[in-house]
């Protein structure tokens, strides 16, 4: 099956009017499992997020999708995935829970707690706020955006990502051995996580 693997290699391919993604699993290291499962387009200056995964580069085949709920949605924004009319699960990003690291709840199809994502370093990431506000250096100093993933508050995943010059994640799940976490709602994470949010 497509998303029987544990680990993805997520890196992005910059274009003028979107953000296009590819999602390869991964073997041993960063060494690929086989060839991309999944191709992911985010419309630039969208007024609703709808991001949509396809199959195949032609984007002929789409496999499932991220919507906003709301355009505004003031103390956290919720994130619906579907795979057709089937809601797959929630991404749900808290206000308050991100002032001091950024934090995701991932919910299941009725909208039950699976997973929590945050940013695995307070420092890092308050490190990485004061960057930011700095005009014209934000984007080229490295501060690591990584992030842990906990099941009943065990971590069983990460999102790391790797210092290069177009924005590229390894989302490790292994450590999730009973399959808490669909495999589509971890790379719809994966890509909200460097899509959705304001860093």
């Amino acid at each position: 099956m497509t998303f029987d693997y544990d680990r993805f290699l997520v890196d992005q391919v910059i274009r003028p009017v979107a953000n296009l993604y590819r999602v390869t699993p991964l073997a041993i290291g960063e060494t690929p499992a086989g060839p991309p499962v999944a191709y992911v387009r985010q419309k630039k200056l969208a007024i609703k997020e709808d991001i949509r995964f396809y199959a195949d580069e032609k984007e002929a085949r789409e496999l499932f999708r991220l919507k906003a709920r709301l355009m505004l949605d003031f103390g956290g924004s919720r994130y619906d995935v579907f795979e057709g009319e089937q809601r797959i699960g929630l991404l749900s990003h808290k206000f308050k829970e991100s002032l001091l690291r950024s934090t995701w709840h991932v919910g299941g199809p009725d909208e039950e707690d699976v997973a929590l994502a945050r940013e695995r370093s307070t420092f890092g990431a308050i490190a990485r706020r004061l960057v930011d506000f700095v005009p014209y250096v934000g984007g080229y100093v490295p501060i690591p955006y990584n992030f842990e993933i906990l099941v009943a508050g065990e971590v069983v995943g990460s999102l790391d990502r790797k210092f290069k010059v177009r924005d590229q994640y390894v989302l490790d799940l292994s450590g999730d051995r009973d399959r808490t976490i669909d495999r589509r709602l971890g790379i719809a994470l994966a890509i909200g996580l460097d899509t959705l949010q304001n860093r």
